[in-house]
C-alpha cells in the first residue's frame, strides 16, 4: 500500500483489536503514565540531591532516561493504533521506531556494563575507586553507551532503507526484528553487518558483564560478615535488572527468528513483555532496593501526604 508515494506497512500482531481496542487502551495507558512518572521521579531525585551525584546513581538516572525515551517511542503510537480502524505505519516511520528501539536496548547493556565495572571497583578495588571512577571516566562511559549504538544502528537503518519491500504486513505491533521479513531479499553484506552489530552491542557487553560479576561474587564469597552483606545488597538490584534486560532482548531476537512458527497470541504475549517489563521494572527495582534513592523517595511521599492532610484540615 502506498499513500502519496510513501510505502505504508500494516501491523498484524494485534489479537481482535477491533473488539478489544478499548481494553488494550485501558491497560496500556495507565502503564505508560506510570512509566513516565516513576522514571521521571528517579531522574529528578538523582538530579536534585547532591549525595546521589555518584557514578552508580548517574548510571541509574541514564537508564531511567532510556526508559523514558523507550516508552515515548513505542507507547503513543501503540495507544493510537488500538483505537484506530487501521493499524499502519509508514516504512520510514517504522525505520525510525526500529532505530530508537535498538539504540536504547543496546545503550542499556552498555550502561549495565558500566554499572558492573563500578561495582567491581567499589567492592574489589575500593582504594582505587576515586581514581578509577572519576568524572571523566563516567563521561566516557555515558558517551560510549549512547553514541556507539547510535553509530552502528544508523549504518544498519541506512542499509535497510535501500532494500526493496515485498511484504507490507508486519508480524508484531511495533517495529522490531520482524522488519527483516518484509524485505524481498537480505543481501549478505547486510546480514554480516547485522551480525557484527549484534556481537558488538549485545554479545560482547553481556560477556564482559558476566565476567565482571563472576569476579565480584568470587570476592564476595571470600569476604565475611557485614562486608559480604553490604556487597550483596548493592549488587542485587543490578543483577536483577541485568537478568531482566538480557531475557527481554533474547525474547525479541526469538520473535525475529520464529515469527512464522509461533502463534499470534504467543507473539503478542512475548511482545508485551518486551514493552512492559523493562521500563516498568527498572524504577521499581532501583526505587525500592537502593537505600539512598528509597530514602529520598519515602521522604517525598511522606511530605506529599503531610501536605495533603494539612490542606484537608484547613478546609
Amino acid at each position: 500500500m502506498e499513500w502519496n508515494g510513501t510505502v505504508v506497512l500494516s501491523f498484524g500482531g494485534f489479537v481482535e483489536v477491533e473488539k478489544y481496542g478499548y481494553v488494550y487502551f485501558m491497560l496500556l495507558f495507565p502503564l505508560y503514565v506510570f512509566m513516565l512518572c516513576s522514571n521521571g521521579i528517579i531522574i529528578v531525585l538523582i538530579w536534585t540531591h547532591r549525595n546521589l551525584h555518584e557514578p552508580m546513581y548517574i548510571f541509574i538516572a541514564a537508564l531511567s532516561i532510556n526508559s523514558l525515551l523507550f516508552s515515548t517511542v513505542i507507547y503513543p503510537k501503540l495507544l493510537v493504533d488500538v483505537l484506530s480502524n487501521e493499524q499502519v505505519i509508514s516504512y520510514q516511520g517504522c525505520l525510525v521506531q526500529s532505530f530508537f528501539f535498538y539504540c536504547l536496548a543496546s545503550s542499556d547493556l552498555f550502561l549495565l556494563l558500566a554499572m558492573a565495572y563500578d561495582r567491581y571497583v567499589s567492592i574489589c578495588r575500593p582504594l582505587q575507586y576515586s581514581t578509577a571512577m572519576s568524572k571523566v571516566t563516567v563521561r566516557i562511559f555515558l558517551t560510549l553507551a549512547w553514541f556507539v549504538p547510535i553509530f552502528q544502528m544508523t549504518v544498519t537503518i541506512v542499509m535497510q532503507s535501500r532494500q526493496k519491500v515485498c511484504n507490507l504486513m508486519l508480524v508484531g505491533f511495533f517495529c522490531n526484528a520482524t522488519m527483516i521479513q518484509i524485505h524481498c531479499t537480505t543481501p549478505s553484506y547486510l546480514s554480516m553487518w547485522t551480525l557484527f552489530t549484534l556481537v558488538n552491542t549485545a554479545a560482547i557487553p553481556m560477556f564482559l558483564i558476566f565476567l565482571t560479576y563472576m569476579k565480584i561474587f568470587i570476592n564476595i564469597y571470600n569476604s565475611h560478615g557485614e562486608v559480604r552483606n553490604k556487597a550483596i545488597s548493592t549488587c542485587l538490584p543490578h543483577v536483577m535488572v541485568l537478568i531482566m534486560t538480557i531475557s527481554l532482548n533474547s525474547l525479541d531476537i526469538l520473535i525475529g527468528l520464529l515469527d512464522t512458527v509461533i502463534s499470534k497470541k504467543v507473539s503478542l504475549i512475548i511482545n508485551m513483555q518486551v514493552l512492559v517489563y523493562n521500563p516498568l521494572f527498572n524504577p521499581i527495582m532501583y526505587g525500592l532496593k537502593m537505600k539512598e534513592i528509597w530514602k529520598h523517595l519515602r521522604r517525598l511521599l511522606l511530605c506529599r501526604s503531610h501536605v495533603g492532610r494539612k490542606n484537608i484540615g484547613a478546609e
